[in-house]
């Protein structure tokens, strides 16, 4: 039997395989657009000039944006967020559950951590043996836990999260206008071809594919490109969407959700002249979040978890909020506060009332 390492060197060599064939078509896109129908295809100068420089802006920001998007490196969760070594050495001692978690709650406690599993425990990865932050996750393809992990893509070959989701939606907008560009500048050559208005040459073979390649993949990106907006739009991750992560008062879809300029905002930064360059512009170093989920002590300016029923500490309290996340939680008060004074009121009508009614009835 092959040793591991070898398999795992076929492995990655493997991976490699949808990105070169995504490179070899986009070679021959550009040699049958440039060369067969610039070139050898239309007649008029000026139209040439014109399809060639609006063809190599959308060439350049297109293959500009993929390189980022494959060759950015995914973002790990830092050093404070690992098991010191003796707490480590206990955790992997410890064999009963509970023990475990207990560790781990003692460890997390000055960590900015906000969601939970499904049974509410602490998020421990133990192949990485790393408390997970808010919104990563293990990516077995990569072999690492990824901050904001969105989806592992082989066709970029690697795992797009916090670092690099802004040039990837990039990559999906620009390869959507390349070949709707292309698409729309062959047509009226595709039609000749096929209606036998132009005379066979060797550039037929390439216009005809070139539209048939530039509007399938047309279609495909399309419909990948309308649902990443939705989930920028949204605040959701891919993994998200299909798995609403979970807080201390249960799940919730929408627990990220800043409302829609804000989540704009976080992927591409507060600089919109930055927006449509595949230039890192995101908002967060991808540890923490704001959530809008989150009750705090408006004394200390802390947040205060509810520890589990089998744990003996009372409340676990974790790092100051961020400026964001104490504006929206100091607005949820204001509102609470607002809620509580009506409540008195109202009840000090009622019983103003009915001391009223009591008092009429005896005279």
């Amino acid at each position: 039997m092959a040793p591991t390492h070898v398999l795992r060197c076929c492995q990655r060599g493997l991976a490699w395989i949808p990105v070169i064939f995504i490179a070899l078509v986009v070679c021959w896109s550009y040699y049958a657009y440039v060369v067969e129908l610039c070139i050898f295809t239309i007649p008029s100068i000026g139209e040439q000039i014109v399809y060639l420089i609006f063809f190599h802006l959308s060439f350049v920001m297109f293959v500009w944006s993929y390189w980022k998007t494959i060759f950015t490196k995914p973002a790990n969760p830092s050093k404070e967020f690992c098991l010191p070594k003796a707490e480590k050495e206990r955790y992997e001692k410890e064999e009963r559950p509970e023990s475990q978690q207990e560790i781990l709650w003692r460890a997390a406690s000055s960590l900015p951590l906000y969601t939970r599993t499904g049974a509410g425990a602490i998020r421990y990865c133990d192949r990485c043996q790393v408390i997970k932050p808010d919104r990563c996750h293990h990516c077995s393809a990569c072999d690492m836990c990824v901050l904001k992990m969105d989806h592992h893509c082989p066709w970029v070959n690697n795992c797009v999260g916090f670092s690099n989701y802004k040039f990837f939606i990039l990559f999906l907008a620009y390869s959507l206008v390349y070949c709707l560009f292309i698409a729309a500048t062959v047509l009226q050559y595709f039609i000749k071809f096929w209606t036998n208005e132009l005379t066979d040459t060797p550039a037929k073979f390439h216009v005809l594919f070139l539209f048939f390649v530039a509007a399938m993949f047309c279609i495909s990106i399309l419909s990948l490109f309308s649902y990443h907006l939705w989930l920028v739009g949204k605040n959701r991750s891919t993994i998200e969407a299909f798995r609403a992560p979970v807080f201390r008062t249960g799940s919730d879809k929408n627990g990220f959700s800043l409302g829609f300029r804000k989540n704009i905002a976080q992927v591409f930064g507060d600089q919109k002249k930055y927006w449509l360059l595949p230039v890192f512009t995101s908002q967060g170093d991808g540890l923490t979040f704001p959530t809008r989920l989150v009750n705090t002590d408006v004394e200390q300016a802390t947040v205060t978890l509810q520890s589990e029923p089998s744990k003996s500490a009372a409340d676990i309290t974790v790092s100051p909020l961020s400026e964001s996340q104490n504006r929206l939680l100091s607005n949820e008060q204001h509102a609470n506060n607002i809620g509580d004074h009506l409540a008195n009121d109202t009840l000090k009508s009622a019983e103003s009332e009915t001391i009223t009614i009591s008092m009429e009835s005896e005279s």
